[in-house]
């Protein structure tokens, strides 16, 4: 039961490739917890929401790896979370980089910089300078952990085909 995740900078599909992903090979999705959790927040988060995040993240990688399921595509993990506590807080916890050290994670799926970033209300990095500053900053995060990964690009149906070949060559 492979688990794969997806990340990259904000707007660059993931939450769409996820989705899409999880329907073709017949796997679940799992939503950005991130996301839902600021936008419920009603407020501005701080590090404690941060911690909070990167828990239930853990538990949903846990959980995912006794689900059985034969696929579990994941809409991002605790790589952009530790991304997160480093650029805004200048220090991971300690349980976020211990947990890295051993992620469930199988593979990787980095979303490229090609589609037009849109705005919305919990996004914060749009500029072109920021998105390549994140995007070469997750890849060098995903290498460390070792696993797997998979640059993807390309629009609509052409970076769901991209990602699908990614995914089966991963299989191989």
């Amino acid at each position: 039961m492979p688990i794969f995740c997806l990340t990259g900078p904000e707007s660059t599909g993931k939450t769409t490739l996820a989705k899409a992903l999880a329907a073709h090979f017949g796997g679940v999705w799992v939503a950005e917890y991130a996301r839902e959790y600021v936008e419920n927040l009603g407020r501005n988060y701080g590090f404690r929401d941060v911690c909070r995040i990167a828990r239930e993240q853990i538990r949903q990688l846990n959980e995912a790896g006794k689900s059985g399921e034969k696929f579990i595509f994941f809409d991002t993990d605790l790589i952009i979370t530790k991304v997160w506590f480093e650029h805004c807080y200048k220090k991971t916890p300690l349980f976020v980089e211990n947990y890295l050290k051993n992620t469930p994670v199988d593979c990787y799926l980095l979303c490229f910089l090609d589609i037009k970033w849109e705005n919305d209300a919990v996004r914060e990095n749009g500029t072109e300078q920021q998105r390549q500053f994140f995007f070469k900053w997750y890849k060098n995060e995903i290498e460390k952990t070792g696993k797997s990964y998979y640059i993807i690009k390309g629009k609509e149906k052409k970076r769901l085909q991209n990602a699908i070949n990614s995914v089966d060559l991963f299989l191989k």
